[in-house]
């Protein structure tokens, strides 16, 4: 391909190294092909697909197969962390940060026509159970906080959602069309604000068949995501900084 064919017209490739589909006769991008339609082999030990994973890391934690682990118990704040003085009507939720429905990742949040797809600006979603035993409205503006950090956002109430669980879908610009936290006196965050990351030790693996490292194919799990919020009203909306 040259810059000048392609600015004639749009043209197919395949896109990464990595991810093993190729768009052909009109076919489906869907993943495998390359090994299933062409007999490339997987990039694995064996070079078939592969379950079972033998190396001494994945055996003494006892994740050689998939396995099930609960999700951990409710903490908002551990001892010895800064003391935030509770309202009496917050919630613990479960924090979860899916894919953005009006932007791609970081992109295209701040562009005018996917702002007014919604509501422009930060929100959380939430049931109408948790809702109302916070006395949450929707729209109405929020603090959400744990012992990572804190993030304003205004209410998304909706029945799809299950009692219990918050969501933030991610890459929302702290910047754009948020108020100061009551907490911090600062801007309020981003998605990530009250995530932390951790280190699996079973990522640390490295230069063994298919664990070695590989962009987009190889990389942490979202453990960061399995934690709680703290959820209450945001009392002041305050735009300003002093």
């Amino acid at each position: 391909m040259s810059f000048e064919s392609i600015t004639a017209q749009p043209a197919e490739a395949i896109p990464t190294p990595i991810f093993s589909s190729a768009k052909h006769d009109g076919d489906r991008y869907s993943p495998f092909t390359v090994n299933i339609d062409r007999l490339v082999p997987f990039r694995t030990l064996t070079g078939r697909q592969q379950f079972y994973l033998d190396h001494e890391i994945f055996q003494e934690y006892g994740e050689m197969l998939a396995n099930y682990k609960p999700t951990l118990p409710p903490q908002v704040m551990a001892p010895g962390d800064t003391t935030v003085k509770r309202d009496d009507h917050e919630l613990a939720l479960r924090y979860m940060t899916p894919h953005g429905k009006w932007n791609i990742h970081t992109m295209y949040y701040d562009n005018l026509e996917m702002l007014t797809l919604f509501r422009g600006g930060p929100n959380v979603w939430l049931s109408p159970i948790d809702a109302d035993k916070a006395g949450i409205k929707d729209n109405d503006w929020l603090e959400i906080y744990n012992r990572n950090g804190v993030v304003t956002a205004r209410a998304v109430v909706s029945h799809r959602m299950p009692a219990g669980s918050m969501y933030m879908y991610h890459a929302q610009d702290m910047e754009i069309q948020e108020p100061l936290a009551n907490i911090t006196g600062n801007r309020g965050g981003s998605h990530n604000a009250p995530t932390q990351i951790h280190i699996k030790p079973t990522q640390m693996v490295g230069g063994y068949g298919q664990l070695s490292y590989g962009f987009n194919y190889y990389g942490p799990i979202g453990n960061q995501r399995d934690l709680y919020v703290a959820v209450r009203k945001l009392k002041k909306v305050n735009w300003n900084e002093d």
